[in-house]
């Protein structure tokens, strides 16, 4: 049976890097593994979705609408923006940040109030403060590792693969730090 993950959040949260961790994860538990990355303005602060599917065998690496497993979302517009990708059993893990997009901050658009708990009406919602979380630990980056924590309690690999993956993936000098909060989202 083929698992579905999807990633989003803005330009320079970190997908990319929280991708291949579950692609390292994925392929270390000998499963096949797709991944698709889709970058829209990046740079700029634009939308960044990446998918990641393993399985037995994987024939692409697309997650269509209603078939995602889990949602990690490292914003809380980009929850909303892609919620119904999720699988009626699927969850949804949400890093409690707001990043205004050009057209709010232009005044073009207003950002929505209720998200979270709005989402929360229609599907089984995980939050966290992730960036309050990594400030804590020292080091702002790390948010990232700290949702993929409390996702990987969603997934099927146990937290000892997770912390040898982040050691094999993350830079060498980030591991300890990687690592702890890969800890914090685990544990809480």
């Amino acid at each position: 049976m083929t698992k579905n993950i999807m990633i989003v959040g803005v330009g320079g949260q970190g997908t990319l890097l929280t991708s291949r961790i579950l692609g390292g994860i994925t392929l270390a538990a000998g499963y096949d593994v797709k991944l698709s990355e889709v970058h829209g303005m990046a740079q700029r602060g634009g939308s960044v979705v990446t998918f990641v599917r393993y399985g037995e065998k994987v024939a692409e690496p697309i997650v269509e609408q209603g078939q995602a497993d889990v949602l990690i979302a490292f914003e809380t517009l980009e929850a909303l923006r892609y919620a119904h990708f999720l699988k009626k059993d699927g969850v949804l893990i949400i890093n409690d940040q707001r990043i205004e997009p050009i057209t709010v901050v232009t005044g073009a658009a207003q950002y929505p109030e209720n998200i979270i708990e709005n989402l929360e009406q229609e599907h089984t919602v995980y939050k966290i403060n992730a960036m309050e979380e990594a400030k804590k630990l020292g080091n702002s980056k790390a948010f990232n590792i700290i949702v993929l924590g409390m996702a990987a309690k969603h997934m099927d690999f146990s937290k000892e693969a997770w912390l040898t993956v982040i050691e094999k993936t993350v830079p060498q000098k980030t591991v300890e730090i990687n690592q702890r909060a890969f800890l914090i989202g685990f544990e809480s």
